[in-house]
């Protein structure tokens, strides 16, 4: 066949008055020319034909993960696959006279036709990645690493395949001189190698994913985790500084992951607030009687009240403070602050809410809030606990009670002069 076109394009050649024989460079140049042409109206057809007409049906479909396949151009890519497998069929054949320059150029054609294989399966893992991303399974396995891996392993097998090629060897030739190179591999790829490790331990025990706040104080990252790739798990903190980590060091070393309080709807607040004890003491009746105007304290002073009055029923010497029980402003404090947190539409009703009195220091006497709000995000979070505060200060003094302060110099100056 390929003898019978090279004699017609020798006459044809001979008819236009230029001399030419069928085994001449110019027959050759022109069949090569033919065969670039029919590759070009190849491609032409797969982009035109083809690529066009499936972008079309992609756009028109109801399903997302489509679309981002055609951003990542897979389907322009596999395209240009066509016109470098038929330069491959047909460039030989043409030079069949010429058996050097056939064996280069098909060898050259096959690897290329390898490289644009791997670019393909490139985007096509990338849009994959995309897809894991806009569906928030990076959340819970490590597809970037994953997608990584994979690259570097078709990495590795497609140069394998070129090297085969180039050098007309059999794969397996190279296959087998990568044991002797195993202990090289491991020396420069020793982070990639622990990171991937370190990547399927963080996916089988889901210890972080895309979106996860996490602390490592090791590393100064206190923040949102942005990326978990092969190597590295990229944070951005809360001041918007990046820390780059190691996978592997999440995995050996100890850090703080949020996921659970995120996912639990409910932020803990555990403060205290200082109490002068100074300002402790029994509750008079004319404050027992002010006090049962607060809407909180109505059900509780009551109760509590008819259960102190049966339990001093058969005390001797009742007019003793120190005889019997009594209510205490501090104990009616935390009852109110119970109450009110109990009543409180930002504080989480299905978590542990607790007031409790923790031992007294050189600062007082401590009372805790243990609480949870059920608005997770930082600023509300911050917002609604300062409200909290601002009221529990605001009305210490109706207990009778005062916040303990260390004295400041104007204290101490204000005391010296008084006494002058």
């Amino acid at each position: 066949m390929n003898t019978e076109v090279r004699i017609e394009i020798a006459a044809w050649l001979t008819r236009l008055g230029i001399n030419s024989q069928p085994t001449d460079g110019l027959a050759t140049s022109i069949l090569i020319f033919a065969c670039l042409i029919i590759a070009g109206i190849g491609y032409f057809i797969a982009h035109r034909f083809v690529v066009n007409v499936l972008n079309v049906i992609i756009r028109r479909s109801s399903v997302t993960w489509d679309d981002i396949f055609m951003r990542f151009n897979v389907l322009e890519r596999l395209a240009l696959l066509v016109p470098i497998a038929i330069l491959d069929l047909l460039i030989p054949i043409v030079l069949t006279s010429h058996e050097f320059a056939s064996t280069v150029i098909d060898r050259l054609l096959s690897s290329l036709l390898v490289v644009f294989i791997l670019r393909a399966i490139y985007s096509a893992l990338n849009a994959a990645d995309e897809i894991a991303d806009v569906n928030h399974i990076n959340r819970r396995l490590p597809v970037k690493s994953f997608v990584q891996l994979t690259k570097l392993f078709l990495f590795f097998i497609g140069l394998i395949v070129v090297f085969s090629i180039l050098a007309d060897q059999s794969p397996i030739y190279f296959f087998s001189g990568l044991g002797v190179a195993t202990g090289f591999v491991m020396l420069v790829f020793r982070d990639t190698i622990l990171g991937f490790v370190a990547g399927i331990q963080l996916a089988a025990n889901r210890m972080v994913s895309k979106g996860d706040w996490i602390q490592m104080d090791k590393y100064a990252a206190d923040g949102a985790v942005e990326d978990v790739t092969l190597t590295t798990v990229k944070v951005r903190n809360w001041d918007n500084t990046i820390t780059m980590i190691p996978a592997y060091a999440l995995v050996s070393d100890a850090f703080k992951n949020w996921r659970g309080m995120s996912e639990s709807g409910g932020r803990r607040i555990k403060r205290s607030i200082n109490i002068d004890v100074n300002s402790i003491q029994f509750l008079t009746d004319d404050e027992r009687i002010r006090l049962g105007k607060v809407n909180y304290l109505k059900e509780y002073l009551p109760q509590i009240f008819n259960e102190i009055s049966a339990a001093n029923a058969n005390v001797s010497d009742i007019d003793m403070k120190v005889n019997g029980r009594r209510l205490t402003n501090i104990g009616t404090f935390r009852a109110y602050l119970q109450e009110y947190l109990r009543r409180h539409d930002k504080v989480h009703k299905d978590m542990t809410l607790m007031v409790r009195q923790l031992a007294p220091t050189t600062e007082g006497l401590p009372i805790e809030l243990y609480i949870f709000t059920n608005d997770i995000r930082w600023t509300y979070y911050e917002a609604i606990q300062a409200d909290i505060f601002d009221h529990i200060f605001a009305v210490l003094p109706e207990f009778g009670l005062r916040a303990f302060q260390i004295p400041t110099g104007n204290d101490i100056r204000s005391i010296k002069q008084g006494a002058e």
